[in-house]
């Protein structure tokens, strides 16, 4: 279905001179992160990998005149070659150089003899660029960028664009191979509006695209030039029609008028300790407006730690129920899927309301008996973690499903649980508040409620930030705390990308608290089995254990109202959104309750900006936007999570505004020319397959 003019930028690198199987492996892990282990580099995402900075070579010095440090191109006369000698081969090749104002020496390590003989003949003159540096007082470039001779000299790229790089790949090989795509750009259509490229000033794609890979100043590397803004809008615009065809799309199939008689939300209400927050009640009641509608719900529901957002869901649930119809609730983890179970039973059974557990634990006669409780409508609500929606798992008339998002799925999840939910009604859930901008590009296919209030009852939480020499007096802390009956939670440091080295680090601390502590410390990890992650949960629950020590791997999604203090090792390496997650797990009863973050050595300025918004503020979408802004979407989110679009053109903070025009844009395309079949249409259907939102091209023709 791809534009056959489009091929050649799907075209394998490996069809470029020079670029062999070993090293396209490096290359596509360079350049597609997140594609399987399998896939090849492609044409497309060299082009799409930009120069994060440039090296201008137009600095030419006498000898007598070199820098401390730089890079520099000089006229020299070659002298004399220094091979080491045979005994010792580690020892540097030298070779001598001169002008008539000093000397400079040029190194090389690994070197063959008969190679730089060649390259530098004694004598002649030629132009050397590189990086200078000096050793015992005298001038001298290892290994140059660049040795030429006058006839060459010409050809000599004075300004050349520097690439985000990685082991195993030379920037000479890497650039080579961009040069070598941009020459196989083809010629595109139009996709934007004429009078929008020239109110902004514009070029087309492909001139921009080019201009991008040969900046001539540092400003040109700025992300404000019209070239990048230009692309990021495209890209912003695939991003946005995409998300506005698969709103279509589900639009389009049938829903239902789920209107309940408010019977068994009512049940529910009154057994509850506390009465709704306003904005729990704005949210469910936009919740029922659109369960009652026609048309299928395709809402999310943002709130901040402990703002009530179970209990919104559960009586959007009810209210399926009271239609007669059944409900799903999924959530990520195991964990979070008995927890959620443990806080629903109380109040499903209060309203009379049938219950059940499916995870990927639940195994033979136990599990078949519930799969034919379900298909019999004997469940009214089935709660579990993706295993709710494998195969075999037939719900008699499932009329709503909730996601406990957590920005695991993404919009390709999504439309995998639409086809399986047939006609039912969709409200996704996420804890973490989400930037506005950040909101439009993973959930703009949705209709979004806000909860922004804490229930009532719930404690501010004093949040002190320590430097790690003060642990001792922490420890003395909760000797006091734990004496008296309290409990509290040990984080421990995020040590890298390595469940192993995470483990190993909380092991040790758990030994250590153990000791302080002995018969009160519990320990959970990533690489635990469920029954016993389960069973340390169940130990804290019941105050069994006064002090649950934890990796970050695991949520610590649990809801134990007696626990009052966090204690958040090495908190400086914590992205925000993360901090305020943890510490959201205590102020959840109604004792007083304190988050303790400790740094070791001395702070960068990102960090202090961080963890000064921790001491400063508890609201969450205050703490998202300062998070977006501190780190950028990609690592807010965790690059490797499903749930966030890859952009590699435009950036979230930077372009705020151009995503904003990219979804009024996307909007005003769709409902003039739903179907992409006007020229404008077609050429937009390019724009999808170049920024690889094609998934919802096929949306166009399906029913």
């Amino acid at each position: 279905m791809r534009p056959n003019r489009l091929n050649p930028l799907f075209a394998a690198a490996t069809s470029l001179k020079g670029i062999g199987p070993k090293l396209d492996k490096v290359l596509a892990k360079l350049l597609r992160p997140g594609a399987p282990a399998n896939a090849e580099a492609r044409i497309l995402d060299l082009l799409f990998h930009l120069p994060s900075g440039l090296i201008d070579r137009r600095e030419r010095p006498r000898l007598d005149q070199l820098p401390e440090k730089g890079i520099v191109t000089v006229e020299v006369t070659v002298g004399k070659h220094r091979p080491p000698p045979p005994h010792l081969k580690r020892l540097p090749y030298r070779v001598e150089c001169f002008d008539d104002t000093g000397t400079l020496t040029l190194v090389f390590f690994h070197a063959f003899a008969d190679h730089l003989q060649r390259m530098l003949p004694p004598g002649e003159t030629r132009f050397i660029s590189g990086a200078v540096d000096w050793f015992q007082g005298s001038p001298q470039i290892a290994h140059p960028d660049h040795i030429v001779s006058h006839e060459e000299f010409a050809r000599l790229p004075l300004i050349e664009p520097v690439y985000p790089l990685t082991a195993g790949l030379s920037p000479r090989i890497l650039g080579r191979a961009i040069r070598a795509s941009l020459e196989k750009i083809p010629s595109l259509p139009e996709w934007q509006d004429e009078s929008w490229l020239k109110r902004k000033g514009w070029g087309d794609f492909s001139t921009s695209l080019r201009k991008l890979h040969q900046p001539a100043t540092h400003d040109d590397l700025n992300l404000l030039t019209p070239e990048r803004l230009r692309l990021a809008f495209d890209e912003l615009l695939a991003n946005q029609l995409a998300l506005s065809l698969v709103r279509k799309h589900m639009k389009r199939k049938a829903g239902r008028k789920l209107a309940g008689t408010g019977d068994v939300r009512t049940r529910i209400v009154s057994a509850l300790p506390y009465s709704l927050t306003s904005s729990q009640q704005t949210s469910l009641a936009e919740i029922l407006r659109d369960m009652a509608a026609p048309e299928r719900m395709l809402r999310l529901l943002q709130g901040d730690v402990g703002s009530g957002k179970t209990v919104v869901a559960l009586l959007a649930l009810a209210t399926a129920i009271e239609t007669g119809t059944q409900g799903a609730l999924m959530v990520p983890t195991e964990i979070l899927a008995r927890q959620h179970f443990a806080t629903l039973t109380p109040l499903c059974d209060k309203a009379g309301l049938r219950l059940a557990l499916l995870t990927g634990r639940e195994k033979g006669r136990a599990r078949d008996e519930l799969l034919a409780a379900l298909a019999a409508s004997e469940i009214d609500i089935l709660v579990g973690t993706h295993a709710l929606f494998q195969e075999g798992v037939e719900f008699r008339d499932l009329g709503l499903v909730v996601i406990d998002e957590q920005h695991r799925f993404g919009v390709h999840q999504r439309l995998a649980l639409q086809a399986k939910a047939q006609n039912a009604d969709l409200l996704v859930m996420t804890a973490t508040p989400i930037p506005r901008t950040l909101a439009l590009t993973v959930y703009g296919d949705m209709d979004v409620s806000k909860l922004t209030e804490k229930p009532a009852g719930r404690q501010p939480v004093d949040t002190r930030v320590l430097p790690s020499e003060r642990m001792d007096e922490v420890i003395e802390g909760l000797h006091r705390l734990l004496a008296s009956g309290g409990r509290a939670y040990w984080i421990c440091p995020l040590v890298e990308e390595s469940e192993l080295v995470d483990l190993a680090a909380a092991e040790d601390r758990a030994k250590a608290l153990a000791a302080a502590f002995p018969g009160r410390t519990g320990l959970i990890h990533g690489r635990m089995k469920g029954s016993e992650k389960d069973a340390a949960m169940a130990r804290f629950k019941s105050g069994d254990i006064t002090l649950l020590v934890s990796t970050t791997v695991v949520e610590v999604g649990v809801d134990v109202p007696e626990a009052t203090v966090m204690v958040i090792e090495n908190a400086e390496r914590f992205g925000l959104a993360q901090l305020h997650q943890l510490r959201g797990r205590v102020g959840r009863g109604s004792g007083k309750s304190t988050c303790l973050l400790l740094y070791q050595g001395k702070l960068g300025e990102t960090a202090k900006a961080r963890l000064t918004i921790m001491r400063e503020t508890e609201d969450g979408f205050r703490i998202a936007e300062e998070d977006l802004r501190l780190r950028g979407a990609g690592e807010m989110l965790g690059t490797r999570q499903a749930g966030l679009p890859v952009f590699r053109v435009a950036d979230i903070v930077e372009h705020a505004d151009l995503l904003a025009a990219a979804r009024d844009d996307a909007g005003l395309i769709l409902a003039r020319d739903p179907k992409l079949e006007t020229p404008r249409g077609e050429a937009l259907r390019s724009l999808l397959y170049l920024f690889e939102r094609d998934d919802a091209v096929r949306l166009i023709s399906a029913g």
